[in-house]
């Protein structure tokens, strides 16, 4: 009985250990600079998460692909229908 709790131990342990390594690679691929879409408007304020998005279809400029931080630096928000 003993042997068999000591294999169960073991098993959780490495399924801990497996757990918490996915955890961490999902939190590092998070943090990867990410797409989004910004309408080239005169007046445009904000940011897509997808192209498609219903804030973006009065958009009658260029809408561009550009990373996150980009939208962020010129002073884009998250569209309204995304949050």
């Amino acid at each position: 009985m003993k042997s068999f709790m000591k294999k169960i131990r073991s098993i959780a342990l490495q399924g801990s250990i497996v757990f918490f390594s996915l955890g961490l690679t999902t939190s590092f691929t998070s943090n990867a600079p990410k797409d989004v879409y910004i309408c080239k408007g005169k007046y445009s304020k904000k940011y897509h998460l997808v192209k498609k998005c219903r804030g973006l279809s009065n958009c009658s400029t260029k809408i561009e692909e550009v990373q996150l931080s980009e939208a962020k630096t010129l002073r884009r928000t998250l569209c309204g229908w995304e949050d």
